[in-house]
């Protein structure tokens, strides 16, 4: 019996050293050689000051900066979750509505005639996680009215910003071309205004 209780002992210990400490210390310095500063959260920092991170969605308020896609989780990333809500779904259509007349009401003065059927469907539409840092470039396009005006730039300005900012498929057939609004919305503050 003090055999068994021994040998117990003693694989209870060299289990809990490889799956408790060595294993994690691999994978970490794994990602760390690997994957660089995605390994710690994708930080972007101005002025030595983390501002956000672009691989996670953030709320934006206020006239002067592209906003992302809706998000279910008020952009917590503390937890991640989609609405779950299907075609079919009432209280989906509801939300729909909502952000459309919300955007209609936004970008309208911007742009005489705009309509809902204008409105790209990742601006009115939350993603899968809740947290999509992009948005495509016909949702940055639709923006680029306000933003000239109330920061008192040129259209063809902030439109050639948003081009230099699409980012194509990921190894460039992955998924579509996009724009990550956190670094869009860094690159129209130093442009000014």
């Amino acid at each position: 019996m003090t055999k068994v209780v021994v040998r117990a002992a003693i694989a209870t210990i060299v289990l809990a050293f490889i799956t408790g400490l060595l294993y994690p210390l691999v994978i970490t310095a794994v990602a760390q050689l690997g994957l660089g500063d995605r390994a710690d959260g994708s930080l972007v920092t101005v002025d030595g000051r983390v501002v956000g991170s672009s691989s996670i969605g953030q709320t934006w308020s206020g006239d002067r900066w592209f906003y992302g896609r809706p998000s279910v989780v008020d952009d917590d990333a503390t937890t991640s979750s989609g609405s779950n809500l299907g075609p079919s779904s009432s209280e989906l259509a509801d939300d729909l509505r909502v952000r459309g007349q919300a955007i209609l009401k936004l970008e309208g003065p911007y742009t005489p005639g705009l309509t809902i059927r204008d409105v790209p469907v990742d601006l009115l539409t939350s993603s899968a996680s809740g947290l999509d840092p992009d948005i495509s470039e016909a949702a940055a396009m639709l923006q680029v009215p306000r933003i000239a005006v109330v920061r008192g730039l040129s259209e063809d300005a902030v439109r050639s910003l948003v081009r230099e900012h699409v980012q194509g498929p990921d190894l460039g057939f992955i998924g579509e071309s996009r724009v990550n609004v956190l670094e869009l919305n860094l690159a129209l503050d130093r442009l000014g205004q």
